[in-house]
């Protein structure tokens, strides 16, 4: 299902999109202090930037993303409490 959604994450309303790209699936997960999302996204963008950012790898849907274990990490995502080894729900917790 490609398009921007919403579902609920700890009490909280997080949007998500889902694409898919000639090569593969674009997925990303916001919630009000972050994101995360697929092995698509730039990491090094996000530090630049500020942006609170997870990446996990390995996923084809919103609920892979939500099991999948978090592997990179910004720092600002760092700084409120995200970690490597989390899931990714663990995460949106944290970030929703």
């Amino acid at each position: 299902m490609e398009g921007c959604h919403q579902m609920e994450i700890d009490g909280r309303v997080c949007s998500y999109v889902e694409f898919t790209t000639p090569k593969t699936r674009i997925l990303v997960l916001r919630g009000e202090k972050g994101l995360i999302g697929c092995g698509y996204l730039n990491m090094s963008v996000a530090e630049k930037i500020d942006e609170a950012l997870a990446v996990v790898r390995g996923v084809q849907s919103i609920e892979d993303i939500l099991s999948a274990e978090v592997r990179l990490v910004s720092s600002a995502a760092g700084n409120l409490g995200v970690k490597p080894g989390m899931t990714g729900l663990e995460a949106m917790k944290i970030l929703a």
